[in-house]
């Protein structure tokens, strides 16, 4: 996998169950010495996560609504009421609505923590992988970008690899302040403070909205939406998984909890997808179909 952003990014499972997402997972944690980051899991993780999967894994669980997070679209909305409703008959108790300070607040400091961490992470990256390479740093693969403008990049730019170049490295106070503004946002202000205070074992929120074109002139038509940023810049526990379709394109539910709560989350996700059996194997059309 090459690196983006070490503190908002983690490799996880990606699989067609809860199960084999458990199975999976069990596989990958583990401390490796290559990644400072996996030390603080010492202990912490589990080797089989199988054994938390519960179909009546919803029943007496506290679950509280992120609704600052929907809004975006009303046919997600009300693809999430019908997943609040299954949760409901579950057996799980809904706290409607938990507040979360928007994580619109901290864009701007969440870019910058992710402009400096590319920049160091893909140098690093990119100066391991041995004499053949052929660029070695983010400003040889900026140089070929334009040296092959023509061929490499005939539509769009290269934007953010510039503006990741010219930022100093991880010692920078500019760096260090955003790094810790993301995470008072995220942890202590954002999600440590709502489980806490709701007595929560997750927070529900949608994952995305519907799947988008990206065309040669206006880029991407991004519909809105989206919950991974408080996981990703708490470094927190998320898991998502099917909740619905809109015209055939797949919708998400997003379980967010806290630090090394991925048997929670399992727990949780697992018992959704037992009462729902919302997925469908893909069919790889060539377009939507609008109903």
């Amino acid at each position: 996998i090459i690196p983006i952003s070490h503190s908002q990014d983690t490799a996880g499972p990606m699989a067609r169950t809860v199960a084999d997402a458990a199975i999976l997972l069990g596989a990958m944690t583990g401390v490796d010495p290559r990644d400072p980051i996996t030390s603080e899991s010492e202990g912490k993780a589990h080797q089989y996560y199988t054994e938390f999967l519960d179909e009546d894994g919803l029943k007496g669980s506290r679950i509280g609504v992120i609704r600052t997070l929907f809004g975006f679209d009303w046919r997600v909305d009300e693809i999430m009421e019908q997943c609040i409703d299954t949760m409901k008959q579950q057996g799980a108790e809904i706290v409607d609505p938990v507040e979360i300070p928007s994580t619109k607040d901290s864009w701007d400091y969440e870019k910058q923590v992710l402009h400096y961490e590319f920049k160091a992470t893909l140098n690093a990256y990119l100066s391991g992988l041995g004499p053949t390479a052929q660029v070695k740093s983010l400003q040889e693969v900026i140089d070929f970008n334009e040296a092959n403008k023509e061929k490499v990049m005939p539509i769009f730019e290269q934007e953010i690899m510039i503006e990741s170049q010219e930022k100093e490295g991880l010692d920078s106070k500019e760096y260090l302040d955003a790094l810790e503004t993301c995470r008072k946002l995220s942890r202590t202000e954002g999600l440590d403070k709502a489980l806490s205070e709701n007595k929560l074992d997750a927070l529900i929120a949608p994952t995305g909205g519907p799947a988008w074109l990206t065309d040669h002139v206006a880029g991407d038509h991004y519909t809105g939406g989206g919950s991974s940023s408080l996981a990703a810049m708490s470094g927190y526990a998320s898991i998502t998984v099917p909740a619905g379709y809109i015209c055939g394109l797949p919708i998400g539910i997003s379980f967010i909890s806290g630090p090394y709560s991925e048997s929670t989350l399992l727990r949780l996700a697992y018992s959704f997808k037992q009462a729902t059996l919302i997925r469908t194997p893909p069919e790889f059309k060539p377009t939507v179909e609008i109903v």
